[in-house]
């Protein structure tokens, strides 16, 4: 499977109160990810919390992961930042500690302009030699990308896919059919919002960019595998097992809860990063039901 194909599984990255990462807990949650065999490691998305970690820490992260992976699973790296010098530094450093591919999201204080977006890409995309995947991350970033933008996007070395946001008008085909129409027939097209991608996938998506398939796994690619074998009935079902967790990742944020459900299951013992607070004691039993209604894809 190609890269930016397939479970691209997005672990937090625990860190101390300090901002420091905890390398082999975050080893620790990768061998999960080689174990089940995801097809990629997404490493410093949002999941990752990228935007709290200083560049060390960063570089920490990806050199630890990279270790921990030895090559065996494709490892993307998140590079955002503020300033497009500092994205272009920290893309030389994931490519310089093991990183097989970047991506990168239009991170901004004030709003960006579709032309100085399209700069931003084009100095990181040309800051290493490595395959660049479009974060399109309204929620966050508060910049939506047109498709005439993607498009131009695409025309530039390196840029090879786009994580996309889950449609809100138009449905999974038109949206995909939309995008494919404008955009290389190599160009591959994945989206997040983990409620929605068994439905992307289905649809046609190349890959499912998943907060969940980085805690776990293996009840994920069982999903991704009966979109493969093109067994509606058992995606389905198998979405139903999830359903649950889907709620408390809208109602609750996925960060959030993927946190509580990561002490739950006794993988890490450090909190998010502040401002933002682990959730209550009542929410985290929430979180344990809704991981109790997965037992049976373990």
């Amino acid at each position: 499977m190609a890269l930016f194909e397939g479970l691209s599984a997005f672990p937090i990255t625990p860190a101390d109160k300090n901002g420091h990462v905890d390398t082999d807990g975050l080893c620790r949650l990768l061998m999960r990810l080689e174990r089940a065999e995801v097809h990629s490691v997404g490493l410093l998305g949002s999941t990752g919390t990228y935007a709290y970690l200083t560049r060390v820490e960063r570089q920490r992260a990806t050199e630890a992961a990279a270790a921990c992976l030895g090559g065996k699973i494709p490892l993307i790296v998140g590079v955002g930042a503020l300033r497009t010098d500092d994205a272009e530094v920290l893309a030389r450093d994931a490519a310089r500690s093991g990183a097989d591919a970047l991506l990168l999201a239009p991170v901004s204080y004030t709003p960006l302009t579709e032309e100085e977006v399209y700069q931003h890409y084009l100095a990181v995309a040309g800051a290493t030699d490595l395959p660049l995947c479009i974060y399109n991350n309204p929620g966050t970033t508060h910049f939506t990308f047109s498709v005439s933008l993607l498009a131009r996007l695409a025309r530039i070395p390196n840029i090879s896919a786009v994580k996309m946001p889950l449609p809100t008008a138009s449905g999974f085909s038109a949206d995909l059919r939309h995008l494919r129409d404008a955009l290389p027939d190599d160009f591959l097209i994945g989206y997040s919002g983990d409620w929605g991608c068994a439905q992307a996938l289905l649809s046609g998506a190349d890959a499912w960019y998943s907060v969940v398939g980085g805690l776990l796994p293996v009840p994920a690619l069982k999903l991704v595998r009966a979109v493969q074998v093109g067994d509606t009935n058992e995606t389905q079902k198998i979405d139903s097992h999830f359903q649950p967790l889907w709620h408390l990742f809208k109602e609750l944020g996925s960060l959030r809860v993927v946190y509580a459900a990561a002490h739950i299951l006794s993988l890490i013992d450090t909190a998010p990063p502040r401002p933002i607070l682990p959730l209550s004691a009542r929410d985290q039993q929430r979180v344990e039901v809704a991981l109790d209604k997965l037992s049976p894809l373990s």
